[in-house]
């Protein structure tokens, strides 16, 4: 349903570095790079960070995030250590979400910029 998805950064090569390494632990690679935009995914660019240097960090309160799937557990504890080691902070630790419809296991982030990012796969029993 969604082809790709962008958030906005107030510094380029910091959020390179941050997304380099956070989005490596789903299997996610830099596969495009131009002056002011930077395209990840697996075979084709899906997750872009457009340079916006007047951009003020997202305010906490905001109730936007975007989720990407991990494949596993393991997945989802790597991308939020990779985030914490590269400016990002916690926003979610890795553990089980129970929810009324399906057990799930996530964690959630905030980047450098206060995008906040979400990990997320469903563990068999």
């Amino acid at each position: 349903m969604i082809d790709h998805i962008s958030v906005g950064v107030a510094d380029l090569d910091r959020a390179a570095r941050f997304y380099e390494a956070t989005l490596a632990a789903l299997g996610l690679v830099r596969l495009v790079t131009r002056p002011a935009t930077i395209g990840f995914g697996k075979t084709y660019p899906e997750f872009w960070i457009n340079l916006r240097t007047s951009m003020a960090p997202v305010p906490p309160g905001s109730g936007t995030h975007i989720c990407l799937r991990a494949k596993t557990t393991d997945d989802v504890d790597a991308f939020h250590a990779a985030a914490l080691a590269t400016g990002g902070c916690s926003d979610g630790t890795p553990g089980i979400r129970p929810h009324d419809r399906v057990k799930y296991y996530a964690a959630f982030v905030i980047d450098p910029d206060g995008n906040r990012i979400e990990a997320v796969t469903f563990p068999s029993e």
